[in-house]
């Protein structure tokens, strides 16, 4: 049958048994495919098996349901001989449900309930095996599932073609035909009959072929034979290269072009730099005589020699090289011959083991967290390889997240990136808070082609610095702090790398996490001893119960110094109602309240509650205690203190006495004070028909004829003090109708210009006589809604004290325009809204600034007092009554405006009145 010629085909056979897998121990690379399928395919169990002629051999296993090694298994009992058989994968969604299965034992017990197996091939026809997962129940596979599984049987296979390279690389190098074997040469002239004469008695006998025919056939067999050795050795999945005695590179077979895109066509000297070799540490580049063709052609034997090959625009790939000169057996130097067994993912897992174990020595020799991340960091990026190592721990109130350990490669300056001070970021800001944001790594190829920006960015850059790895560190779900990796070349993402430095930021998430938990536990019973020593230093007595379900309440902490509350220390047991004791001192008017308190709390409400305690001296007291329940799980507890406030609450009745005699005090100079108005009003009034009688007979006599000219100076001194007496007379009884509400404005809508140059037209008299400039800067077209009259006594008393208090050459300016912060514009920004309207204009200020006196900073506050003066205005001698910036002020507050005085810069006095351009809501 064809299933028996295919697993029992002898060659393939014999390509088993030669790979030397059926006897080997264990096989770490093929362990390491199994534990991937395992992880990537999420199943119970992975498996690499070789199919001998009569059995199936598990050489790797991983997962929870793998089976004991070495396990051997009769082919009927398997179904890894069906890919074999078929040389392609099989996949089995439920075995119970395909009666080809039925018989097989694994099946019929449950352990493979569902199955899925790529073929293990050396060559394109020979399976030698298999790569199989299993699972216990069924499972339909995925497309990604199986692309995955074929990938990790590549590797697998690159593993077992490894071993058969090496097994051809061990044995000499002798070609079966006269050609040298890398490079063809040219046929022999059929007229020379001693070069095809060899390779006929060689391989068909000593017979000599003389006929035109056999010649023929003897030159298509020499042309053919380079054919033949090119594709025999790009069929090799090893990597071979070799050279002619001149040291030109003849041959560079497939797999090795694959891993460096170049030419046969170079020197064995100029390997070095067109291939990127380095030397084992990836760093010394090897050069001219150093590479190991050209020791080989010098005649040195090359044995597992580690080099690193980086060519430009490629990743950097580990072999080990084992080279041969290629000598004839007379002496003659033909060439010679290398071949690169990839050891990158070896190297690698070796690397990151050592890595791994590093840190794990670093954290179990620790003895705090400082030095568990220098420690780690340390030890991570030494074993990687790279530059740089940093450590970002998370603050314990999670602000920021601040940089606590770093190290960097001796001999490299990094200051640009990792500078001499303790660095903090807050979350989502430079890549560690991104890291600890995101919870999850980030991977920078190369900087300088990465949009990514961040604060450091060009300090890595002016550092060398080309690829960053940020890695969270968690512990909990709750990230406790990054690490961050840098290296000066660029390296794309290497998914088993963050694996393996996900397993130390789990190390050490988990170290951080109880180094922490150790610190919290030290540095909490320092703070209970710190808090047991501040309670104990307070009068106040604080306490903790527990409420028992019959409604008692435990004691669980009560400070012992509160001696204040109880006039005495009190004494508490465990298992004493704390209620019970405390109503023993409360007062027997106060037992009531105190009960309803106690029961709110038992209810799990907040409460509060002043009242009297009896304390042991005997002594009264007034207590303030405050409780706030809390539940643990199914426990109740309150938390609560309790203050004397007996001093506050003497306080709080004399203060009450006090308020009382104070509100007493403020109506009776309330009534005292309406009792003034009340005087000063009938006085002013009856004072004002005796003033204008004395005036009016001032004035006859100062007609009379023949008067004597003293007796008319004397009637004129009469007349004038008549007439300022009548003016304080009419401001006083002026003030107090304004004030008592008995006269009101008569505001309507008014041209404010107008009414401006008109008041300052009739001052000037009296500013020129003192030499005094009246300017005035007003726009034509505003008004406002305002008293014309009461507005005119406004202006007259602000001009008439502007130029009063101004010396002889001074300046008043009056200036009046609309208020800009209301929003309103003036000119054509005005008439545009009112042509679109929407009139917003909403008050109108009028400034008087004058150059005078000016006023002390501190008395601005009374200046609009009833009968106040300025002290400047007192030392100047300048007579007036301190009533009319009081009238002006009661007359602009009932039209719903305001007056307000300022200084002015330069010196002077400037006085802004705001008046509404609308009807206000006191009009």
């Amino acid at each position: 049958m064809a299933a028996t010629n295919h697993i029992q085909d002898v060659q393939r056979l014999r390509t088993l048994h030669a790979t030397g897998l059926l006897e080997a121990d264990e096989v770490p690379p093929l362990d390491r495919v199994t534990r991937l399928a395992v992880r990537c395919l999420q199943v119970p169990a992975a498996m690499v098996s070789l199919i001998d002629a009569d059995c199936e051999v598990v050489i790797s296993a991983a997962g929870s349901a793998r089976p004991k090694r070495p396990g051997r298994t009769p082919l009927v009992q398997t179904l890894c001989r069906q890919i074999v058989v078929t040389d392609a994968p099989l996949t089995v969604p439920d075995t119970h449900a395909d009666a080809r299965w039925r018989e097989i034992e694994a099946v019929r017990d449950g352990r493979v309930a569902s199955y899925a197996g790529m073929p293990l091939r050396a060559g394109r026809d020979q399976v030698l095996g298999v790569l199989c997962v299993i699972d216990a129940e069924p499972r339909q596979w995925s497309g990604e599932q199986l692309s995955a599984l074929e990938d990790l049987a590549a590797l697998a296979e690159a593993e077992i073609a490894v071993r058969l390279a090496r097994v051809t690389s061990s044995e000499p190098f002798e070609p079966s035909e006269p050609p040298e074997p890398f490079e063809p040469s040219e046929p022999s002239e059929p007229s020379e009959p001693s070069e095809p004469s060899e390779p006929s008695e060689r391989h068909e006998g000593a017979q000599a072929v003389h006929d035109i025919g056999d010649r023929s056939r003897e030159r298509r067999r020499l042309e053919d034979q380079p054919v033949f050795w090119r594709a025999l050795v790009d069929s090799l999945n090893v990597r071979v290269g070799a050279c002619d005695s001149d040291g030109r590179v003849i041959v560079v077979n497939q797999p090795l072009r694959q891993v460096c895109n170049q030419s046969s066509d170079l020197h064995v000297l100029e390997m070095g730099e067109a291939f990127g070799l380095l030397a084992a540490d990836g760093r010394t580049p090897l050069r001219g005589a150093q590479v190991p063709l050209a020791r080989a052609l010098a005649g040195e034997r090359v044995d597992g020699q580690q080099v690193v090959m980086r060519p430009p625009g490629a990743a950097a790939r580990r072999f080990t090289v084992n080279g041969r000169p290629i000598d004839t057996p007379d002496g003659r130097r033909l060439g010679a011959v290398v071949a690169l067994d990839d050891i990158t993912d070896r190297h690698r897992a070796e690397v990151l083991r050592s890595a791994q174990h590093a840190a794990a020595r670093v954290l179990a020799d620790a003895a705090s967290s400082q030095e568990a991340a220098d420690g780690v960091v340390a030890a991570v990026t030494e074993a990687l390889d790279w530059d740089c190592g940093e450590y970002w721990q998370v603050d314990d109130d999670r602000s920021g997240i601040t940089r606590i350990g770093s190290w960097s490669r001796p001999g490299r300056d990094l200051s640009a990136f990792t500078g001499d001070r303790p660095v903090t970021f807050p979350r989502g800001k430079a890549l560690p808070g991104l890291a600890w944001e995101r919870g999850e790594p980030i991977w920078i190829t190369d900087l300088q082609d990465d949009p990514c920006e961040f604060s450091r960015r060009q300090g890595a850059l002016e550092a060398g610095l080309r690829c960053v790895l940020a890695l969270p560190v968690c512990s909990g779900g709750h990230v406790l702090g990054v690490l961050l990796f840098a290296a000066g070349h660029s390296q794309p993402p290497d998914d088993d790398l963050v694996e393996l430095l996900d397993g130390v930021c789990a190390h050490v998430g988990r170290y951080m996490e109880r180094r922490r938990a150790e610190e919290l536990t030290v540095a909490l019973a320092e703070s209970r001893r710190q808090f047991d020593r501040i309670v104990n230093q307070l009068t106040d007595k604080a306490w903790t119960v527990e409420i028992r379900p019959d409604g008692t309440a435990r004691p669980i902490y009560v400070n012992t110094e509160h001696t204040t509350a109880f006039g005495g220390r009190l004494h508490l047991d465990p298992d004493d109602d704390f209620i019970a004791v405390m109503l023993r001192f409360v007062h027997p008017d106060d037992r009531g309240a105190f009960l309803a308190y106690c029961a709110e709390l038992i209810a799990g409400d907040q409460a509060q509650l002043e009242y009297r305690l009896i304390g042991m001296d005997g002594v009264t007291r007034w207590i303030w205690s405050r409780g706030v329940p809390r539940r643990e799980g199914t426990r109740l507890l309150v938390d609560g203190i309790s203050s004397d406030v007996t001093e506050r609450r003497q306080i709080a009745e004399e203060r009450e006495r006090l308020l009382d005699q104070q509100r007493q005090q403020m109506k009776r100079l309330r009534q005292l004070d309406a009792m003034k108005d009340d005087l000063m009003a009938m006085v002013s009034h009856e004072l004002r028909n005796p003033v204008g009688i004395i005036r009016g007979y001032a004035q006859m006599l100062g007609e009379a004829p023949g008067l004597p000219e003293e007796y008319r100076e004397f009637i004129g001194a009469i007349d004038r003090k008549s007439e300022h007496l009548q003016r304080l007379v009419d401001d006083l009884l002026d003030l107090a109708r304004l004030e008592s509400g008995q006269v009101s404005v008569d505001a309507r809508p008014m041209w404010l210009t107008g009414l401006i140059r008109q008041a300052v037209d009739e001052h000037r008299a009296v500013a020129a006589a003192k030499g005094i400039t009246l300017q005035m800067e007003l726009p034509h077209h505003l008004h406002v809604h305002a008293d014309p009259l009461r507005l005119r006594q406004v202006l007259d008393n602000l001009l008439s004290n502007a130029i009063k208090y101004t010396p002889d050459g001074g300046t008043v300016t009056v200036t009046a325009d609309h208020d800009t912060d209301t929003g309103t514009g003036t000119g054509t920004g005005m008439e545009e809204s009112r042509q679109d309207g929407r009139e917003r204009d909403r008050a109108v200020l009028v400034t008087v600034a004058d150059t005078g006196i000016g006023i002390p900073a501190e008395q601005y506050g009374q200046l609009f007092s009833r009968f106040f003066r300025s002290s400047t205005a007192r030392a100047a001698k300048i007579k007036g009554t301190g009533l009319g910036l009081a009238i002006t002020k009661v007359i602009v507050e009932a039209h719903g405006g305001t007056v307000t005085a300022a200084p002015r810069e330069g010196g002077g006095t400037v006085f802004t009145v705001r008046l509404p351009a609308e009807p206000s809501a006191s009009q």
